[in-house]
């Protein structure tokens, strides 16, 4: 139970690899990442497509001819997950190996050869934990907020980086340990858009991320963030759009929803929101504040 708990925290990466690079691997990202070894990329595939992988690891001995377009249809497929090809040994036909994944368009290989690839390795992989996207959010925001009090910003910061699970005003109130109506009536007497607003736009800042992967249909989309259903999601983006799921597709990828967004719910607001504390002590979950 305390291992499952354990590794359901780490990065998750699906590999194709040799028996001795499984073990090699699986010593080396203990504690920083977990590893799922596959027999072939079609496994990988459906790993990506159930959210179970955040990174893909391909051994270069085990990329032959045959091999060559489950690796080329992944890629293209899937673009935006990080997938890294590992060099062991050195033998005959690994130039061409080499070449052969070059062509796919697998763009990163780790030697681990020596102890230093290993430490590459684990840096690559860890870094998978954190989206680009999530990372490029923080980051404008943390310009568009420029001076604003600390808990304002744990909202914001919370909003990219709280558990997909976390779908409901109550919901992300307990994660930032606030009351509900505390932090309504907070941004209300703000004159602010309502905390559901914000949450609600978040997430589908991380849809349209995730849509940039070609390869995921929209039901696994709904899946990866928790709605209940393809239908649930499609609800949702009619009711925050007022487009369908497909032209929210079609119209908008990760940076352009971010900055609608930022236009939409934050620059307009930025005064008001640098002033805003939703979350003092007065407001923690420990307080004796009635919800009412």
């Amino acid at each position: 139970m305390l291992e499952r708990s354990l590794t359901s925290t780490l990065a998750a990466v699906s590999t194709v690899l040799t028996p001795a690079e499984r073990l090699r691997v699986d010593a080396a990202g203990e504690g920083s990442y977990h590893a799922l070894h596959r027999d072939t990329v079609d496994d990988v595939v459906k790993d990506l497509k159930a959210n179970r992988a955040a990174a893909v690891l391909v051994s270069v001995a085990r990329c032959d001819q045959s091999a060559r377009a489950g690796v080329e249809m992944m890629v293209r497929e899937f673009p935006r997950v990080p997938t890294v090809a590992l060099l062991s040994q050195i033998e005959p036909g690994t130039p061409r190996q080499m070449l052969l994944l070059g062509q796919s368009g697998v763009r990163q290989l780790v030697d681990v050869r020596e102890a230093s690839g290993w430490r590459e390795l684990r840096t690559l992989l860890i870094g998978t934990q954190i989206d680009s996207m999530q990372r490029r959010a923080l980051s404008e925001l943390a310009v568009d907020l420029t001076g604003a009090n600390h808990d304002c910003w744990r909202f914001f910061e919370a909003l990219f980086t709280a558990p997909p699970q976390v779908i409901t005003v109550r919901a992300f109130s307990q994660y930032l340990g606030v009351l509900p109506s505390t932090l309504m009536s907070r941004f209300f007497r703000a004159r602010l858009p309502a905390p559901k607003r914000y949450l609600a736009v978040a997430r589908l800042v991380r849809a349209a991320r995730l849509f940039e992967n070609p390869g995921f249909s929209v039901a696994n989309i709904a899946n990866h963030l928790d709605y209940s259903s393809p239908q649930s999601f499609g609800r949702h983006v009619r009711s925050v759009l007022g487009m369908t799921a497909v032209q929210f597709r079609r119209r908008y990828d990760g940076s352009a929803m971010l900055l609608h967004f930022r236009e939409s719910l934050v620059l307009p607001y930025a005064d008001a929101l640098r002033r805003l504390k939703p979350l003092s002590a007065s407001g923690r979950m420990h307080s004796r504040e009635s919800p009412g």
